[in-house]
């Protein structure tokens, strides 16, 4: 053996070479699959609120169904859930659960997720969903407003009524966002002063 060879360091001479596996391996972070989160099944109690909640829903003109899904959402502690659990769970049909996911989408309720080697559709709610319905709402009322230009410009009404009709539209559907904006705002500032107001009663208590 040459004198290189025999002062060249070995595996067990470098720096921590002497820790076991096994602790090494503890010290890497877990990965916890989401999916695993998913709930089997709710209790009876949040089975009622689901029910009351999507009842309130319907009162204002909404399909019950999306507000079945959106309580779920809320009461359930899980990172996502997929379109068969959310059929499952609220002993729904699957293109049931499909119309009402969708609906949430386009406002902003809801959120796609994406997980790599799985087709399956996954979906989360912000903690804030409120605040993310506002935000999409105003991504609705652009549309209208859009879409009512595009008329005032391709219908090009001769009538005076008609004329007024749709640019008192337009107008007004172009100014609501604006006022989106500072209620997000507001709601935003109103919220993290209430987190911040209870944070400091429990440092108290």
């Amino acid at each position: 053996m040459t004198d290189a060879a025999a002062s060249a360091p070995t595996a067990s001479d470098a720096p921590g070479s002497d820790a076991p596996a096994s602790e090494s391996a503890a010290q890497a972070p877990e990965v916890v699959d989401p999916r695993e989160r998913m709930p089997l099944e709710i209790d009876e109690r949040m089975r009622a609120f689901i029910e009351d909640f999507a009842y309130a829903w319907g009162t204002a003109g909404n399909p019950r169904m999306d507000g079945r899904v959106l309580a779920l959402f809320m009461v359930v502690d899980a990172p996502l859930l997929s379109s068969a659990r959310i059929a499952h769970l609220l002993h729904a049909s699957a293109g049931a659960v499909s119309m009402a996911t969708r609906s949430l989408l386009s406002i902003g309720f809801i959120k796609p997720v994406s997980l790599p080697g799985d087709r399956s559709h996954y979906f989360r709610v912000e903690d804030d969903v409120w605040g993310s319905f506002l935000a999409g709402e105003r991504e609705s009322l652009r549309r209208i407003e859009s879409t009512l230009a595009e008329g005032l410009e391709t219908l090009a009404p001769q009538g005076e009524g008609p004329r007024r009709r749709l640019e008192y539209a337009r107008r007004y559907f172009g100014w609501l966002p604006g006022r989106h904006r500072e209620i997000l705002a507001d709601w935003q500032r109103y919220r993290d002063e209430v987190d911040r107001e209870q944070a400091s009663t429990e440092d108290e208590g």
